[in-house]
């Protein structure tokens, strides 16, 4: 994806790492406006992801036409670099193997928490440090690189590593938590064979080896593993994202049976008994240690008293919302969601949830909270704008269909799949009825056909784009880009051409 400089902040006087990303340009020549402002924007939401495994990010921006970060200089050895040097003479322990595995997984379930997916886990994008922890790297660049509406390049390419990719994401492009979950499995696999068995000769290749290729158990390609640990890694190469662990915490509390007693790893981590970073890890593991004080024997907090209600002014609604616009024109999402849900409380108190004015200012925080990459406090909102909305505009509203369909996106953006679908089930259902014009209709059952097939039902998602292909042939033409979309993805999954 680009290229990394070391740099130094002469302002701080400290040793930086200038990361210099690769972007696509235009047919033109001219480099992607669209993309820098996404890439600006993913820059801050992941900027925002406080963990001791995440490197962090100082600044981001643009020189000349490059895209760039400022973040932690990192030191350490990089995955991949690691597995390069074993692989002839040496493996990683299965301990070490499942402590690495363990720390991504505390990561990522702070960034799942959030709505972050990752996109593009794979060995290169971890560092196993001096002082034996992990830092996972690149958080956000994937997802700015890639389309928010497509979640695909132009060439119809899922953005990632063909090696490390998941099946829904090389099939469709779709993502979310369980996408990770595969990635990280691939690279568990990988540090204890020392093999990458869904590597293939060609990037499609190793996507067809992700989609169609059953997962081989480790203890038949030679390497004695717990047998747990073996069920646990099949567990997330499943290819149906459903059948992989609920959850991030749910595969760190497994991992955790395997990592109890590390043993030395000479030239990689440095076993001082006394560094500064374990002697801290030991004294915040004993919180929820039994010997920790029960949260219930502590004290009460002292609770600060309600905020007297007060009434407001419309001029105080129209000033926040200029406000958020300008906040929200320079990608800075969080503070324009505050704003906004500081307005949305007092009006709703003050003036009620379905006055005229309130219901925009809700309209507005649940976009803001959405382009802001925050799904799962954007889901509620368009589905509670969107009852709210129906008893004044009626069912058929465009409002309501609108909220509607971007809560079902909300719930796909962070895995929910299942839920996502049968709300656009319902959706398309009622678009249907109520006569919405065809191009609206078009797009949702490609919507719905390309989630099935990220959900890994793959012949239903052949039955639903199969049915579609004709549709959008004779409205667009047989050479439109959607058309063509399409029966690109048919042609992968064996159906129409």
């Amino acid at each position: 994806m680009g290229e990394i400089w070391f740099g130094y902040d002469k302002r701080l006087d400290r040793a930086v790492a200038v990361k210099f990303i690769r972007i696509d340009r235009l047919p033109d020549g001219k480099p992607d406006k669209e993309l820098t402002q996404r890439f600006v924007r993913e820059s801050r939401i992941t900027a925002r992801l406080e963990h001791p495994g995440v490197p962090t990010v100082y600044d981001c921006g643009s020189h000349g036409e490059d895209l760039y970060l400022v973040m932690q200089l990192v030191e350490g050895c990089s995955l991949s670099d690691l597995l390069d040097e074993i692989r002839e003479d040496g493996e990683i322990p299965v301990a070490w193997a499942a402590a690495i595995a363990a720390q991504v997984c505390s990561v990522l379930g702070a960034a799942h928490a959030r709505s972050l997916v990752h996109r593009d886990l794979k060995p290169g994008n971890l560092m196993l440090c001096r002082d034996g922890s992990v830092k996972v790297l690149d958080f956000g660049v994937a997802a700015a690189l890639s389309s928010t509406e497509t979640k695909l390049t132009r060439t119809g390419v899922a953005v990632g590593t063909p090696e490390y990719m998941a099946p829904e994401q090389a099939a469709a492009g779709t993502i979310g938590p369980q996408t990770d979950l595969y990635s990280l499995g691939v690279v568990l696999d990988e540090m204890l064979a020392k093999n990458n068995q869904f590597k293939g000769e060609t990037a499609l290749a190793s996507m067809r080896n992700h989609t169609d290729r059953a997962p081989q158990p480790l203890r038949t390609r030679g390497r004695d593993v717990p047998e747990g640990l073996e069920r646990l890694i099949l567990r997330l190469l499943a290819k149906n994202p459903a059948h992989r662990p609920a959850s991030a915490d749910e595969v760190y509390t497994r991992l955790l049976d395997f990592c109890d007693d590390l043993p030395p790893f000479p030239g990689y981590v440095d076993l001082t008994p006394r560094h500064p970073l374990r002697m801290y890890a030991s004294v915040v593991g004993r919180i929820a240690s039994p010997r920790a004080t029960p949260v219930e024997a502590l004290p009460e907090p002292a609770r600060s008293p309600a905020p007297s209600v007060t009434k407001i002014h419309p001029n105080d609604i129209a000033l926040a919302r200029t406000r958020a616009e300008a906040l929200r024109a320079e990608s800075r999402f969080s503070q324009a969601a505050e704003v906004l849900a500081g307005v949305v409380e007092m009006g709703t108190r003050t003036l009620g949830a379905r006055h005229p004015q309130v219901i925009e200012v809700r309209i507005e925080l649940a976009d803001v909270l959405f382009f802001g990459g925050d799904y799962r406090r954007a889901a509620p909102e368009f589905g509670t704008l969107a009852a709210d909305l129906a008893e004044r505009e009626g069912p058929e509203g465009d409002l309501v269909l609108r909220c509607r369909l971007m809560e079902a996106n909300c719930h796909a953006a962070v895995g929910e799949t299942g839920l996502a679908l049968a709300q656009l089930a319902r959706l398309l259902d009622d678009e249907r009825r109520f006569g919405v014009d065809e191009d609206r209709i078009l797009e949702l059952r490609r919507q719905i056909g390309l989630l099935e097939l990220g959900s890994g039902n793959r012949s239903q998602a052949r039955r639903t784009l199969g049915g579609l292909l004709p549709d959008l042939e004779r409205h667009y033409g047989p050479h439109h880009p959607n058309v063509q979309k399409v029966r690109e993805v048919l042609n992968g999954l064996g159906g129409e051409r």
